[in-house]
């Protein structure tokens, strides 16, 4: 048996074919574009970014019996992914391009809207540590809102890249099975869970920090069907992506999950026979940014310390969360601003490099599939 592990990060897409024990068969990878303005927008584009997953499928499906693939995770950047009602490109970009319909997790256009959001002090942000970051979701749509009408009019679906990612695969669109990952919506949307029966979005905060309308036609537009990582999402892969990257129509999709947090199901391979072995243990994913991140069996509110987010990476445990937005994207920047950097770039061969992603969302389906989440 086979797995296929998705990993969209900042500058690319990466994927791999592993087999039931986690060894890594195959691995493809390609660029991504992004575009840059001002200094703080950062943007991208879903085509773009669908295409570069096609083309890495194929890689590590070739000359693989497509029978023997048995699920498909995602995980991806936390960025914002917007559709219209014909699921075409919605532009990010005051000044056009509706090939730009990504802000990026990294874009700082909405500081004011997240300074906004943080002065209503409401129940929400003590879920987030008592601040939301202008690199969540909610301040950037309530940029958008503000900034590009036009866009937000023609606005049909709302996307975390990595919940856009199990739609696109999946054409995961009938009432019935629309759904979004929960690790999304907890960590970077303001969904609030309070616990594994409490779980909802707010109407009172959404009316207060002024999108109200999100909340229309049972919140159609961002999602009212939450799921854990690693459920099955609808019916699997549909005919259509099937034919176009060379599987089985059908083969199961995986609940998304945001990239970071896939890093940190590397704790499962820890010894599970201590009850509270997670609360011992941090888990430190490095990448353009670099995230810290604990889990624990109960809530834990600390001020400045994103979350606590319930269910975000494993069933019933409480996510915190710290780190650096810049670690990577610094150390770019010094090695790309020597003066020998473009001697010896051109002297040095590509590798195949930051697969561990992709092998946690490997470890995340083969951990659902023992528990028959996925399916046989």
């Amino acid at each position: 048996m086979y797995y296929i592990g998705i990993d969209v990060g900042t500058g690319s897409v990466r994927a791999c074919l592993s087999n039931y024990s986690g060894k890594i068969i195959k691995y493809s990878s390609h660029p991504l574009t992004t575009w840059s303005e001002y200094g703080t927008y950062f943007m991208q584009s879903t085509e773009n970014i669908w295409n570069s997953v096609v083309l890495c499928i194929k890689d590590v499906v070739d000359g693989v019996s497509v029978d023997k693939i048995k699920g498909i995770g995602f995980d991806a950047t936390c960025s914002l992914a917007v559709v219209d009602a014909n699921h075409d490109p919605v532009t990010v970009c005051p000044f056009g391009n509706k090939e730009r319909n990504v802000i990026l997790w990294m874009d700082h256009r909405a500081v004011g809207e997240a300074e906004h959001i943080n002065s209503m002090k409401h129940e929400v942000l003590d879920y987030v540590g008592g601040k939301m970051s202008p690199e969540m979701e909610m301040p950037k749509l309530l940029w958008l809102k503000k900034n590009v009408q036009q866009s937000w009019e023609k606005i049909g679906k709302i996307f975390d890249l990595p919940d856009f990612l199990t739609w696109k695969a999946t054409g995961d669109d009938s009432r019935s099975f629309f759904s979004r990952s929960l690790c999304s919506l907890v960590c970077k949307w303001g969904f609030l869970c309070r616990n594994k029966g409490d779980c909802n979005w707010s109407a009172s905060f959404l009316k207060e920090i002024g999108l109200s309308e999100l909340l229309d036609n049972d919140c159609y537009k961002i999602g009212s069907r939450v799921l854990a990582p690693g459920h099955p999402v609808g019916m699997g892969l549909t005919e259509s992506v099937s034919n176009e990257v060379g599987l089985i129509p059908g083969t199961p999709v995986a609940t998304s999950i945001i990239d970071a947090h896939a890093g940190v199901l590397g704790m499962i391979g820890c010894n599970r026979a201590q009850e509270n072995m997670f609360e011992k243990r941090l888990g430190i994913v490095c990448g353009t940014s670099s995230c810290h991140m604990c889990l624990s069996t109960g809530p834990k509110f600390i001020k400045g310390v994103w979350g606590p987010y319930f269910g975000a990476i494993i069933d019933d445990y409480w996510l915190n969360e710290a780190g650096q937005s810049a670690t990577g994207k610094l150390i770019d920047h010094i090695i790309e601003s020597h003066p020998a950097y473009e001697t010896l770039n051109e002297k040095i061969p590509k590798r195949y490099c930051q697969v561990l992603s992709i092998i946690f969302v490997l470890n995340l389906l083969n951990f659902r599939y023992n528990n028959n989440r996925i399916g046989k």
